[in-house]
This record gives C-alpha cells, sequence and structure tokens, in this order.
C-alpha cells in the first residue's frame, strides 16, 4: 500500500475510504464472543484467566459499523500475534448509543473482565465510565473528545493539543515567533484555540491575529488576517507564520484565499495540523511548503500490511487504536492481579510501544505521542524532522473537548455535536 494513503490522513479525511466497497456490514454480537491466540477471527472458546472487554458499535450500520468490525480485527490480530493465551478478549456490541454502552459496559463486568477498551463515541464513553469506575475496572476509550478523559477512563487516541504544541514548537525552533491564526468555529476550533494560545505564549512569541470563521464563511475573517498581515509588515514587525488547523473541508477554501488576499506563503510561513495531510492539498500552491505535525507514517504501513493480509482488506487508521490497546493489556497481563492495570502501571514512565511509535497514557486521561514534523510537498509529505525517540514530556495546556480532525465525519463520529 502507498505510504500516502497509510498516513493519518485516513483517519482524519475519508476515514473509511480506504476500507474499500467490499466490506461487509458490521455483524452483531448476541453475547460475548471470545477470542485467545488463534488464528485473526477464530471462535474458539479459551480457558483464559484474564478477560479483556472491546466494546464497539458492532451492529450500527455504515461507517460506525464499518469502524467496529476493524476494530473488533484489529484487537484479534494483536491478540494473536503476542500469543498471549492468558488473555481473552469479550467482545461487546454496544450499539452505538449510551445506553448500549452501559449495559455493554455490566455485561462486561458480569463477565469478570478487568479492563475495558472502546466504546468509540464520546457519549458512549460518558455512558460506560461511571459503570466501569463502581467496578474499579479501567478504561481505554478510543473517543478523542478530552472532556470524557480522567477517573479511570484513558483515550487511546491523538488529540489537537500535543500536535498544537508540536509545530508551535518546531516553528519557534526555526525562528517563528509572530503568529496569525485562522481557526474553525466548530468542536474542534473550540479545542484548538487556547491551545493554540497556550503554545504561543510558553514559546516566548506573540498572537499577531487570530480571526475564527464558519465554513460557509471564510472569506471576511482571511481578509481580517491579510490586513493584520501587511500592516505588521508596514511597521517593521512582520508575521513569521500563519495557523491553519483542519483538514480539506476548511483549507480547500483558505488555500483559494490566500493569494487572492495577497498572502505570501514564501515570507509566511503555513502552518497546520495532522488533517493537512491530504493528496489534494497540493492543489493550491500556497499551501505547498506548509508544516504539519504527524506520527511516522512507516509503523502504520507495516501495521496495514499485517491486517490486510490477515483479513484482506485495508484496515481504516482508527483501527491502530484497538491493536495498541490489546498490546498494553498483553504487556501488563504477567503482573499480580490487585496490580495489573493500576493507574501506576497504565501511566508507567516508559509507556507503551505502538504502531506509531512509543507512547504515554497520562494521569489526566490523554494520550502523549511522539509526533514528527511533515511538509506539504508536489511529490507528496517529507518529514523535515522526525519524531522524538520517546514520548515528549507532557505540557500543560488549556482543557477543552478535543478534535482531531478537520471533517465534519470525523467530529459526528466522536459525538463532538
Amino acid at each position: 500500500m502507498a505510504a500516502r494513503n497509510t498516513s493519518l490522513r485516513t483517519w482524519r479525511h475519508g476515514l473509511l475510504s480506504v476500507l474499500g466497497a467490499g466490506l461487509l456490514a458490521a455483524c452483531s454480537a448476541s453475547g460475548p464472543e471470545t477470542k485467545t491466540g488463534s488464528l485473526p477471527g477464530d471462535t474458539a472458546v479459551s480457558k483464559a484467566s484474564l478477560k479483556v472487554a472491546v466494546l464497539a458499535p458492532l451492529s450500527s450500520q455504515g461507517q460506525p459499523g464499518l469502524i467496529a468490525k476493524s476494530l473488533k480485527q484489529a484487537a484479534e490480530l494483536a491478540l494473536f500475534e503476542r500469543d498471549n493465551t492468558s488473555i481473552q478478549l469479550i467482545v461487546k456490541d454496544d450499539k452505538g448509543t449510551p445506553e448500549g454502552a452501559r449495559i455493554a459496559a455490566e455485561e462486561s463486568i458480569k463477565d469478570g473482565a478487568t479492563l475495558i477498551l472502546g466504546p468509540l463515541f464520546a457519549k458512549s464513553v460518558s455512558a460506560a465510565a461511571p459503570v466501569a469506575r463502581t467496578a474499579k475496572v479501567p478504561v481505554i476509550a478510543f473517543s478523542n473528545d478530552r472532556q470524557v478523559a480522567g477517573g479511570g477512563v484513558y483515550l487511546l487516541s491523538f488529540q489537537p493539543g500535543p500536535e498544537v504544541e508540536r509545530i508551535v514548537g518546531y516553528a519557534k525552533q526555526k525562528g517563528k515567533t509572530r503568529f496569525a491564526a485562522l481557526i474553525p468555529q466548530d468542536a474542534f476550533g473550540k479545542a484548538v484555540d487556547p491551545v493554540f494560545r497556550s503554545a504561543v505564549a510558553r514559546a516566548g512569541g506573540t498572537v499577531v491575529a487570530l480571526e475564527t470563521y464558519a465554513t460557509n464563511s471564510v472569506l471576511e475573517p482571511t481578509r481580517k488576517v491579510s490586513e493584520a498581515i501587511k500592516a505588521a509588515e508596514a511597521q517593521g514587525t512582520p508575521v513569521d507564520a500563519l495557523f491553519v488547523p483542519g483538514g480539506l473541508e476548511y483549507l480547500d477554501s483558505i488555500g483559494r484565499l490566500l493569494p487572492m488576499l495577497q498572502i505570501d506563503t514564501a515570507k509566511v510561513q503555513v502552518l497546520g495540523t495532522g488533517g493537512m495531510d491530504y493528496p489534494a492539498i497540493t492543489r493550491h500552491k500556497a499551501l505547498v511548503g506548509a508544516w504539519y505535525p504527524g506520527p511516522d507514517p512507516r509503523g502504520f504501513n507495516e501495521f496495514s500490511q499485517k491486517y490486510s493480509k490477515s483479513y484482506g482488506e485495508a484496515p481504516p487508521r482508527i483501527a491502530s487504536l484497538a491493536y495498541d490497546a490489546v498490546n498494553v493489556a498483553s504487556a501488563l497481563s504477567g503482573l499480580p492481579d490487585d496490580q495489573r492495570f493500576s493507574a501506576a502501571n497504565l501511566t508507567r514512565t516508559q509507556g507503551f510501544k505502538g504502531v506509531d511509535g512509543t507512547y504515554r497514557l497520562l494521569p489526566d486521561g490523554t494520550t502523549d505521542r511522539p509526533l514528527a514534523v511533515f511538509a506539504v510537498q508536489k511529490s507528496g509529505p517529507a518529514i523535515i524532522e522526525q519524531a522524538p525517540a520517546e514520548a515528549p514530556a507532557p505540557a500543560v495546556t488549556a482543557s477543552g473537548g478535543g478534535g482531531g480532525g478537520g471533517t465534519s465525519l470525523f467530529n459526528n463520529i466522536f459525538n463532538f455535536k
């Protein structure tokens, strides 16, 4: 599979496009389905002592159901590869609803689960969390809405805060200290805005101009930013960088407006988030050369090849979360029962090895991941700074709901709206 198709854009933009038309509709689980170290997809019942539940909207129609199927299969693949016969996966259909998630969590605990992986939707996580807390069972969820993290709930997903921190930090490293920004007025933008301001302040920089916009009304905010950039240059204090977070849904309009409004991206470095990684971005000359953060694609390429070989279809980007989550369970499975999934061990300093490199679950329920920096090039994205060998120390950022992508699909899947 081409590296272009296995990069982070497959998660944030067209989340399921890599699945292909041949995928079957997601199946529903009428009861616990157990998996051990057998081949992925086998249904042999295990006598394993350690039970780990996987909650996903298996019976949901359309895209959520297809995602759920991929999460289930990726979890099975991880268990097969680790050949850990002590772990039994209990797969539960949470039906994609808060009530379904609550019932699935209750059934999982009744069946003896000591760790819950999932749910996918933020509202489902909120419904399952109280049940898990009462039973003192930790949850490693797949939503990226930061508001549902904490209190024994860990979000394994990519979140916007670290992306913003990484790209602002890299820009400062390259001498950029005066920033302008165009930020969308949706949940994603509301999550990114305070993090961006805080990151610039910590870097010793200045936010010269910041405008927010609705997706159908980008012209006037972009015009205001253009005027601020021109005024700053006339005063001898030019703007160094323009931050435009998000993906295709936002950047297609902005890419057309930048040259129209005489924002010279040869002088003002364009910065973005992981949503910039989509092929059509290069049709806008003003966005070629932009910098954005993301995981090194080699890890996902390898995972995708293994997944495709096992199931005959390419995985969506989010499938790697379930794979990583099972590997967390396996890494801690040999510890004593009363310590195995304790907060101290889940948030251990050395972290865990995942598809995208070493990462750490943090005490606040978020995840700290190493990110590379990419440049948009006509021939495809190019890494201009490698990810750190280890996940960086977490920065203190403004709290708020998280949003990792630029499309309505991505925001809706994670229940931001």
